[in-house]
C-alpha cells in the first residue's frame, strides 16, 4: 500500500514540473516583463483604453499568424501571404471604385481573391509534390505581387464609404471590433488544432508525411485546406488594412510575411514540423505587438525595433537548447 502510494506521488510530483516546464510559461513571463519595462519607459503606456486600441496596431499581422501555425506545423512555409494582401486589397479597390460594384459586394470579391491565391498554392504543391513550399510561394509571392501592381501601377486608389472605416476603427465599447474577431478567431483555430481529428492529422503529417498518408490520411487534402484557409486570412488582414488606411496600394502589406512567421515561431511552433502549441502563437503575437508598441510610446526608430525583435527571437529559439535546460529536462525524467 505505502508503495503504491510512493508511485503515484512521484507520478503527480512528475506531472506538476511537467506543467511548469513549458514554453509558454516563459512567454508569460516575457509577456509580463515587457509590460513591466515598456510601462517604465512611458507613463503613457499602462492607459487601459491605450492598451486595447493598440492591439489595433498590430491585429491584422496577427491574422496571418493563425493559419502560419498550421504550415508550419505541416512541416512547410507559405512567404506569398503578403502579396495575397496587397492583391485583395487592390482587386477590391479597383472593383469599387472602377467597376462601380457596391462594396459590400466588393468585400467579398476581396475575400474571393485571398481564397482563390491560397487555393492556388495548395494546388500547385499537391499537384507536384516534388515541389518545395518555399520556392512555390517565393513564385507566387511574386506573381501576386506584380498583378497588382499590373493593375494599379503606381498610383493608389480609395475613396471608400463612411461605413467602411468603421471596420477597423469601430467598437464595443472600447473594444476594437478587431480584437473581438481576433479572440473569437484564435479560439477556433486552437480548438480545431488542439481538439479535433483534422488538427490531430496536421501534427501526424508534420511528424511523418509518408507514415500519415500509410495510414489513410488524406495529406494533400488536408494541405489543400490549410493553404486555402491562409488566402482567406490574407484576405481579411487585406480588409482591416484597407480599412485602417483609406486607400491602397501594390506595396501594401511589405514583409508581412515575415512577422507572422516570426510570431509563430516565436510561440514555440516548431518549423521542423509536428510540434507546438497554439496558445504559445497567441501569447507570442501580443508579446511582439506590445513590445512594438512601447517602443513606439518613445519614438525608437522601425530599424531598431527590427534589430530588438530579431535579437529577442534568437533568444527565444537558443534558450531551449541551453545545457541547464537539458539538464532540468533529465532531473524531470529521472524523478518519472
Amino acid at each position: 500500500m505505502g508503495k503504491s502510494k510512493r508511485v503515484i506521488s512521484a507520478e503527480q510530483k512528475f506531472s506538476l514540473k511537467k506543467f511548469f516546464f513549458q514554453w509558454e510559461w516563459f512567454l508569460v513571463l516575457l509577456f509580463i516583463g515587457i509590460n513591466i519595462m515598456n510601462s517604465n519607459l512611458s507613463p503613457y503606456y499602462m492607459n487601459g483604453d491605450g492598451l486595447l486600441n493598440a492591439t489595433s496596431s498590430f491585429l491584422e499581422k496577427a491574422f496571418l499568424a493563425l493559419p502560419m501555425a498550421f504550415v508550419l506545423i505541416l512541416g512547410e512555409i507559405d512567404i506569398s501571404v503578403g502579396s495575397t494582401v496587397a492583391l485583395s486589397s487592390v482587386v477590391m479597390a479597383v472593383s469599387y471604385n472602377n467597376l462601380g460594384v457596391p462594396m459590400g459586394a466588393a468585400v467579398i470579391i476581396c475575400l474571393l481573391t485571398g481564397t482563390f491565391c491560397g487555393f492556388m498554392n495548395g494546388f500547385i504543391l499537391t499537384k507536384y509534390k516534388e515541389l518545395a513550399p518555399m520556392i512555390v510561394t517565393l513564385g507566387t509571392q511574386i506573381l501576386y505581387r506584380g498583378i497588382a501592381t499590373m493593375i494599379l501601377k503606381d498610383q493608389a486608389s480609395g475613396n471608400f464609404p463612411a461605413w467602411f472605416s468603421d471596420i477597423y476603427w469601430g467598437s464595443i465599447g472600447s473594444i476594437p471590433y478587431m480584437l473581438i474577431i481576433f479572440i473569437i478567431l484564435a479560439v477556433i483555430f486552437g480548438v480545431v488544432l488542439h481538439k479535433t481529428t483534422f488538427g490531430r492529422r496536421v501534427f501526424a503529417i508534420g511528424s511523418n508525411r509518408v507514415t500519415s498518408r500509410y495510414s489513410g490520411i488524406q495529406v494533400d487534402r488536408i494541405r489543400l485546406i490549410i493553404y486555402t484557409v491562409t488566402g482567406t486570412m490574407a484576405a481579411i488582414t487585406a480588409i482591416f488594412l484597407t480599412s485602417r488606411m483609406g486607400s491602397t496600394r501594390p506595396n501594401i502589406a511589405m514583409s508581412y510575411e515575415l512577422d507572422a512567421i516570426a510570431m509563430v515561431v516565436l510561440g514555440g511552433i516548431s518549423t521542423s514540423g509536428g510540434k507546438g502549441r497554439f496558445i504559445g502563437a497567441v501569447i507570442s503575437i501580443f508579446i511582439i505587438g506590445f513590445l512594438r508598441y512601447g517602443l513606439g510610446l518613445i519614438n525608437v526608430s522601425s530599424q531598431v525595433m527590427l534589430i530588438i525583435i530579431g535579437c529577442l527571437l534568437i533568444g527565444a529559439v537558443m534558450i531551449p537548447k541551453l545545457n541547464f535546460m537539458k539538464f532540468f529536462k533529465k532531473e524531470v525524467a529521472k524523478e518519472a
